[in-house]
């Protein structure tokens, strides 16, 4: 009896913690703290922060844009596809999820749809109507790791630039510094050129390209070729550049 009245004590005294335990409410995630975990190259951590924000609000359509953001920095390209079409299903004419979507597209490696929103982003630059896209040079189309690098490749949407930039690959360190840029351009002064060379070839439509390295007031002629300006081919381009490099990129030692 003496038992049980101790035990009895005991229970009454711990109940109170208890329940004032239980009605400390847990820390709630927020739209910040996940964008300063992605600014402070967390993405993980990021993704966790949009994802229990979306088990609350589900439609949120910039949540869902951002959660797409932090898959694709983890290069979860079908997560990024998911939380970007649910975007899309919520606002299908928000500019935002495009941009989002043609990365999604690419790193989940589904170039048909990939290059049908390229198509649409073009055709959206060129009306009066979307004013975000007709004020915007380019956009992202694809992010991919090459060794320690994190690589982003811009599309313009006009060739940038005396130099006439097509596409833009942004090299960066596992910190998320860029450290070298590799740019595929066409400058009329060698196109003039090669266009009296190669009649046939400008006329199918056909070009000569640079492709340059720069970073750190340094800069690289890498190499040149002919042909049209495909992604695809460009991107191997880089990789081959990149696969071949040996040295650390000049701007990684500033």
């Amino acid at each position: 009896m003496r038992w049980f009245g101790i035990a009895l004590a005991a229970a009454i005294s711990i109940y109170p913690l208890a329940a004032r335990a239980q009605a400390t409410p847990a820390p709630q995630a927020t739209i910040d703290q996940g964008l300063a975990q992605l600014k402070n190259n967390q993405p993980q951590q990021a993704l966790s922060t949009f994802q229990q924000l979306l088990q609350a609000n589900p439609k949120d359509v910039a949540t869902n844009l951002y959660a797409a953001d932090a898959a694709l920095q983890l290069y979860k390209g079908d997560l990024a596809v998911q939380y970007a079409e649910k975007a899309h299903q919520l606002d299908p004419n928000n500019w935002k999820v495009h941009t989002t979507l043609v990365v999604a597209y690419s790193v989940a490696d589904r170039p048909i749809q990939r290059n049908a929103e390229r198509e649409l982003l073009h055709k959206l630059h060129a009306d009066p109507n979307a004013k975000d896209a007709m004020e915007s040079n380019g956009f992202l189309v694809d992010m991919f790791p090459v060794k320690q690098y994190r690589i982003e490749a811009v599309e313009f949407f006009q060739p940038l630039g005396k130099f006439h930039i097509y596409y833009r690959f942004i090299i960066r360190n596992q910190q998320g510094r860029r450290v070298w840029t590799i740019n595929a351009e066409s400058n009329d002064f060698d196109e003039k050129s090669w266009e009296q060379a190669h009649p046939q070839k400008a006329a199918d439509g056909e070009r000569q390209f640079q492709m340059t390295g720069e970073g750190n007031d340094k800069h690289v002629d890498y190499r040149m070729f002919s042909g049209k300006p495909v992604y695809d081919g460009v991107k191997a381009q880089v990789l081959q550049i990149l696969n071949a490099q040996t040295m650390p990129f000049p701007g990684e030692t500033s």
